[in-house]
């Protein structure tokens, strides 16, 4: 049976701190997680339970410790604040059952959330969620003796795993110089302490745990990143290196402290690994990221799968299949090779070393890429507003056909209904430029809070931002 004030998303439950999100409703959380790894894993191997620095995140992994060990699931609980990647990592290095991860990632200082890693380190499939949220509210039997607790430091081995999948005495020898921000969140201070331990220049902000996350949402995008581009400028870095509040994000500022989004870094990413690396694998992207994956992916003769929106779809591929890597648009990538997980941390020693193994700047990288595929600017607001105004845009977008007068002037050429409604639009501005970007607009509607995303990416930084009022404009006029 439902519960009203717990609703499993793609990641777990999140909600606003003393409203829904109680130690009671917690508790009722951590019995469903309890009841599911009775019922369908084996509660023997235990759950591990981490926390990032949002508040009263600690007090809330006790008390899911303790729910879980009173059905007899020995616990192996986090001894301090820790990264969401090194928590999955921890539930596959232990060979637990599964693990739960109290963090609202990069939502505003008033959430908090419950994310559940399965056995093989990564999100729960969409399965295991709809399972778990089954049986939410159902008690579960109690044994006479409750498991044991123990608490457990899961960032020794994690950090050997990520210092060894970079190429750490590159950036040593590089001479590069970065700027470091955490975002007051799990991220803290491990790459400053990596970086130091190498003899690596760096200046580092944010990197205090402060659940206020004090004038920023703890994601890595504009306008939060701005106080660590203004800090690569003032201190001559190369790059800045930024991680969301439970670190399984990563967003970038290059040498002027401009930022630069999460498809540029996938994209620098990817084709470094496909040049340098050779790493065997296809490479999945959500539909709402840049086309430069494809054309990267073309280049090299890499089969590229586009997939709905969420890294949920990334881990199932990697589950099933050989994946090279895979990501999102907010900033989560992952290596199947490494986990199948986002790693923010993994993902920033990886750009420090893609500039230091080609020395450049993350400018120059960028440049190089848009160079060689084709200038793809991106764009993305957030629009909250009514369901009635969120579902009506969504009707009328869906009614708009090829050859109809689309947005900005601009014709359909073709629409695709994957996850929301995408156009495909046909700009003159891309006659004007060597290998342009195709140009595309989505709308896509929140499932669960009165919100509209809408994305678009073409071939210039102004036609993307009329896109984007555009459609901004036909959304609310309905």
């Amino acid at each position: 049976m439902p519960h009203p004030a717990i609703k499993f998303g793609t990641d777990g439950w999140r909600a606003v701190i003393a409203d829904d999100f109680t130690f009671e409703n917690v508790r009722i959380a951590a019995e469903a997680v309890a009841a599911y790894v009775h019922a369908k894993e084996d509660p023997a191997k235990g759950v591990c339970i981490g926390y990032d620095t949002r508040f009263g995140s600690k007090a809330f992994a006790r008390t899911c410790a303790e729910v879980l060990a009173a059905t007899g699931i020995p616990v192996m609980l986090a001894n301090a604040i820790t990264p969401t990647p090194a928590l999955s990592f921890g539930v596959r290095g232990q060979g637990a059952a599964g693990g739960i991860m109290i963090t609202s990632s990069h939502n505003p200082a008033q959430w908090n959330g419950v994310k559940y890693k399965a056995w093989y380190g990564g999100s729960g499939k969409p399965s295991i969620i709809a399972e778990i949220e089954s049986y939410l509210g159902k008690p579960v039997a109690r044994p006479a003796q409750a498991a044991s607790i123990r608490e457990v430091d899961f960032l020794p081995p994690y950090l050997e795993a990520i210092e060894s999948f970079a190429d750490l005495d590159l950036i040593a020898k590089s001479g590069l110089k970065f700027g470091i921000d955490s975002m007051y969140g799990a991220g803290g201070t491990i790459l400053s302490e990596i970086f130091t331990r190498l003899g690596v220049d760096h200046v580092q902000i944010r990197s205090n745990p402060d659940p206020l996350f004090p004038g920023i949402n703890p994601e890595p995008i504009e306008p939060h990143i701005r106080a660590l581009g203004e800090a690569v400028v003032a201190h001559g870095c190369q790059a800045g290196l930024c991680t969301d509040g439970d670190a399984d994000r990563i967003g970038a500022t290059d040498e002027h402290g401009d930022f630069v989004d999460p498809h540029k870094i996938f994209s620098v990413l990817l084709s470094w690994v496909l040049k340098r690396k050779g790493w065997p694998g296809a490479v999945t992207r959500a539909f709402n990221t840049t086309k430069m994956l494809d054309r990267i992916c073309a280049k090299h003769g890499r089969e590229l799968i586009e997939h709905g929106i969420g890294f949920k779809y990334v881990c199932d591929y990697m589950l099933e299949r050989e994946i090279l890597m895979g990501g999102e648009e907010s900033g989560g990538i992952g290596f199947q090779r490494h986990l199948p997980e986002r790693d923010g941390l993994l993902n920033a020693l990886l750009l420090a070393n893609v500039m230091a193994e080609e020395g450049k700047t993350l400018g120059q990288l960028v440049a190089d890429l848009q160079a060689e595929y084709g200038e793809h600017q991106y764009g993305r607001i957030d629009l909250h507003i009514a369901d009635e105004i969120k579902n009506s845009a969504i009707a009328r977008a869906k009614a708009l056909k090829p050859g109809d007068p689309g947005f900005a002037g601009m014709r359909v050429l073709r629409v695709e209904t994957l996850d929301g409604v995408k156009f495909y639009l046909d700009n003159p501005e891309a006659a004007t430029k060597p290998n342009a970007a195709e140009t595309w607009l989505l709308l896509r509607a929140s499932g669960t809070e009165p919100l509209l995303r809408i994305y678009s990416e073409s071939c210039s930084k102004e036609s993307v931002a009329k896109l984007l009022e555009a459609a901004r404009q036909f959304a609310l006029a309905g």
